[in-house]
């Protein structure tokens, strides 16, 4: 069995090669609009599942004994979801947002082969230091945050302002790797 991966994401890429799984990548390309009322959990596995879906359904006839994880990653203060920001402006309304605060960063995993389709969550809290303004110009201007939910990078600058977290790190790097593990083993997709 392969493992491919619907994602085009450099962090879970290298997350999964440091955590030692051999994979293909091969990106879905779906709409990731919440729903009106959507919970954060259940629209990161929604996205997460259609996402694995999408590509076994493009590659299944050619390759029957692929497996494919799809994820999606959100951050979430007051049931409000934050995803990647559209703007410098929108990535400093986000940050404003979460200065001084603790949120949840949520990630949805989805497992897809010829045996099952098994989606589950990670919820990590993160707790945010209170930034200045010209701490949130400077960060925006660096564009790290620019294409990650809730506009930072826990791995990044923005580590500087996170003084404690509750769950997993990788999680809110973008790919909750134990997870990912245990749901292929309780498959029995036991994949290198």
């Amino acid at each position: 069995m392969q493992l491919i991966l619907a994602s085009a994401s450099p962090r879970r890429r290298e997350l999964l090669t440091q955590a030692g799984f051999t994979y293909r990548i091969h990106p879905a390309h779906i709409p990731e609009d919440p729903r009106p009322d959507e919970d954060p959990i259940a629209y990161v596995c929604r996205l997460a599942r259609e996402k694995a879906e999408a590509v076994y359904g493009q590659l299944v006839a050619a390759e029957p004994g692929i497996v494919v994880l799809g994820a999606d990653t959100t951050v979430t203060v007051d049931g409000e979801i934050l995803g990647k920001p559209e703007s410098a402006e929108d990535a400093a309304r986000m940050l404003r947002i979460l200065s001084g605060r603790t949120h949840r960063v949520i990630t949805g995993v989805s497992l897809v082969s010829s045996v099952r389709t098994e989606t589950a969550a990670e919820v990590t809290a993160v707790q945010f230091l209170s930034l200045s303004d010209a701490e949130i110009q400077d960060y925006i201007a660096t564009g790290e945050p620019m294409d990650k939910a809730g506009a930072y990078a826990i791995q990044g600058y923005a580590a500087r302002w996170i003084p404690r977290i509750d769950g997993c790190y990788f999680n809110v790097v973008g790919l909750p790797i134990s997870l990912v593990a245990t749901m292929l083993e309780a498959s029995g997709l036991n994949l290198p």
